[in-house]
Order: structure tokens, then C-alpha cells, then sequence
């Protein structure tokens, strides 16, 4: 695969704040109204020139990392958390496919998703383990002839039925509960069933569906690294990336609800005095705690991001604090900012509606808030992070 030169990151995130200004925005409101997976801003976000955002220059992507894709998904996140969160899942995907990645998935995989016409996405997530993304029950069996053989259940597969691949984890049969593997699965493979469409209460474009395998043929090509050793990747890869990219949706949340509320308190006018909101002091002083709650938590985000992309092995647990400490900012910054403007938030079409069914999520998406202060605490202490 021929290399390129990669867009810096001004230029990356100018051409992203553009797309984000233009249809992402067009249409935030239809995307949460109709529970529409937002493929036209994905395409537009193609069409750019992103799609291969994390994919090292040497296999032609951009060559970028952890900090770009946080500030990336932080643009999309003022004016779409779906958009954000949908597009941030397919360069988590593309990551793990490039870590490890052979010169046929290069060709059939990376190339595609480089030149903007392939989007994957990740399928950990199961019914019967919740959080524990880590401890996929799906079976992956080896066949006589060659190959594999998958049955199972994934649930909330962003960008479920509408991706052109999924990267899927898997238990081999025999393996000792921590030992799985991942593998690719392109859209349409026999033996894939949907299941009904995603009606959230809040990201409500994410299309994160249920995925039944049931005698699904993977070949031994598309198994990601080797059999067993994906552990690897979901401290070195699947969670950094993933992380930031949520971290960096529910940043770009806040940022935006924290702007409105500032909006509104200078253009608000009290008839009585004549005075604007923003003259008020208990208001100065609420919109300042913010900021600087705010503020606090976007720079936790960028300095982790830049040590995990600098390889520092100290990043890890500012990794793991990322979107724990997000999902408290982002949940009180949306709700403050209702208050702070009152009865207006709570007219139908209200962004600060949409705003506050999405940051929601925060602290329920895996990994939970619970989990990542429980794996910082023990990346601190020494301790497995997988211990009981």
C-alpha cells in the first residue's frame, strides 16, 4: 500500500469543523427526531478525506492518534453526538484492524477505508456479560477444513446493519475466560440478523442493534492478530481509542450547552430592571464554576491523549479517568445550563433537551464510570486490571 502524506492536525480539524458546520448541524435535529443513523454526515466526513484518520501514513491513512480523534469527535459533538459517536466507533474499528493488521486485510480493509468507501465499527458488547466487554461468550470455533465457525449474540453494534464491516470478539472454544479473539465480519456475511432498530432515549442516531450469528463462516483471513491474544488489544487499542472517542463526543456536548446558556443570559433582559442576565452575580459565578469544570476536564482529556500517542506508560491511568471524569462534567454542565436558562430548555425542539437525553449515556456506556475509577485504582496500586 502506497504511503501518503498526512493532513496535519490544523487541517484535519479545520476540514472537520466545516463538515461539522454544515450538514452535521443541518440535520442534528432529524437525526435525534427520527432516530436516524446520520450516513450522510459519515459520507460527507468520507468525502473529506477522514476516513482513515488513525490508519498509519505507511498503510495510506492519515496517521494520526488519540488526541486528534478526541478533538475530532469533540467538533462533531457540539452540533451532533451521534455523528460523533457513530463516526468516532469506525476509527476505533480501523485501529484494530491496523494494529496487527496482514497485507490481505491491508488490501481488502484498510485500503477502503482510506480512500472513504468502507466504514467499520466494533461489535463487543453482549447481553449476558454487560460491562465486561472483555469477557465475550460468542463462540469461535476452528473447522476441519480451515477457518471458523461463529455463534452468538452482540448487542448495541453502533452503527449496526449500516457498516460495511464489524470487528467482532470472540471466545475459542476451551479458552480460559480472559483469552478471545477478534475477528472482521463484512456486512451481509450469511448467518447475520439484525435485530430491531435502535429507539434510544437519547444518541438516538447511533443504530446500536442487537447481532445474532448463528453458523457463521469467518476464514482465516480475517481473523485479527492470532487466536487467543486479544487482551492486547483492548488495553493497547480497542479501550484507548474507544475512550477518547467517547470522551471527546460528551466533551463537545457540554462545550455546546455551556455556549447556549452563555448566549442566553446575554441577550436575556429582565423588563423590570432592564438589566441582562449576564449582569447578574450568582449567574457570573455559576457560568464560571462551569468553565472551569469544563475546562479542567477537556485538558485531563488532551494531556492523556497526547501521553497514550507518545507511548508514556504512565498515560494509562489518565486514559481510563477520561470518560469517567466526562460523564460527571458533561451530565452537570447540560443540566446547570438548563437551569441557568430556565423554562425556555424545555420546549419541544429544545437543543438543551437533546443535549441532556445524550450525555445520559456517559456514564451507562461500557466501560461505566464504576469500572474505569475501579481500573484506575488498580493501574495505581499495581493491581491486575482484570482482577476480582
Amino acid at each position: 500500500m502506497t504511503a501518503r502524506a498526512p493532513l496535519n492536525q490544523d487541517a484535519v480539524l479545520g476540514l472537520t469543523a466545516e463538515v461539522a458546520r454544515g450538514p452535521v448541524q443541518a440535520r442534528a435535529r432529524q437525526t435525534d427526531e427520527e432516530a436516524r443513523w446520520p450516513g450522510e454526515n459519515l459520507r460527507a466526513l468520507q468525502a473529506a478525506g477522514l476516513g482513515g484518520l488513525v490508519v498509519p501514513a505507511a498503510l495510506g491513512g492519515l496517521g494520526h492518534g488519540l488526541h486528534t480523534l478526541t478533538r475530532v469527535c469533540e467538533l462533531l459533538g457540539q452540533h451532533c453526538a451521534s455523528s460523533a459517536i457513530t463516526f468516532g466507533m469506525h476509527h476505533v474499528g480501523a485501529a484494530v484492524m491496523a494494529a496487527k493488521a496482514t497485507p490481505a486485510q491491508q488490501a481488502r480493509y484498510l485500503g477502503p477505508i482510506c480512500a472513504g468507501e468502507h466504514l467499520t465499527t466494533l461489535a463487543l458488547s453482549e447481553p449476558g456479560t454487560g460491562a465486561h466487554f472483555y469477557y465475550p461468550q460468542l463462540d469461535l470455533r476452528a473447522r476441519a477444513g480451515g477457518g471458523f465457525e461463529a455463534n452468538g449474540t452482540k448487542t448495541f453494534v453502533t452503527n449496526g446493519a449500516h457498516a460495511d464491516s464489524y470487528v467482532v470478539s470472540a471466545r475459542s472454544q476451551d479458552a480460559d475466560l480472559g483469552d478471545f479473539s477478534c475477528f472482521v465480519l463484512p456486512e451481509g456475511t450469511p448467518g447475520m440478523t439484525w435485530g430491531e432498530p435502535w429507539a434510544g432515549l437519547g444518541m438516538r442516531g447511533n443504530s446500536a442493534r442487537r447481532l445474532e450469528l448463528r453458523g457463521v463462516q469467518v476464514p482465516a483471513s480475517d481473523l485479527l492478530g492470532a487466536v487467543g491474544d486479544q487482551i492486547w488489544y483492548v488495553f493497547n487499542v480497542v479501550a484507548p481509542y474507544f475512550l477518547m472517542a467517547m470522551t471527546g463526543t460528551y466533551l463537545g456536548v457540554a462545550d455546546a450547552a455551556l455556549r447556549e446558556a452563555i448566549s442566553h443570559l446575554k441577550a436575556r433582559t429582565y423588563s423590570h430592571s432592564g438589566r441582562t442576565a449576564a449582569q447578574e452575580n450568582v449567574l457570573q459565578y455559576r457560568v464560571g464554576g462551569l468553565w472551569s469544570e469544563l475546562e479542567r476536564t477537556r485538558q485531563l482529556a488532551y494531556a492523556a491523549a497526547q501521553a497514550g500517542d507518545a507511548g508514556d506508560p504512565a498515560a494509562l491511568p489518565a486514559l481510563l479517568s477520561c470518560k469517567a471524569a466526562v460523564a460527571d462534567t458533561a451530565v452537570l454542565v447540560v443540566n446547570e445550563a438548563m437551569s441557568l436558562m430556565g423554562g425556555v430548555t424545555y420546549r419541544d425542539g429544545s437543543a438543551l433537551d437533546r443535549h441532556l437525553r445524550d450525555v445520559r449515556a456517559a456514564p451507562v456506556m461500557s466501560p461505566t464510570t464504576d469500572l474505569l475509577r475501579l481500573w484506575t485504582g488498580r493501574a495505581l496500586l499495581d493491581q491486575p486490571l482484570l482482577g476480582e
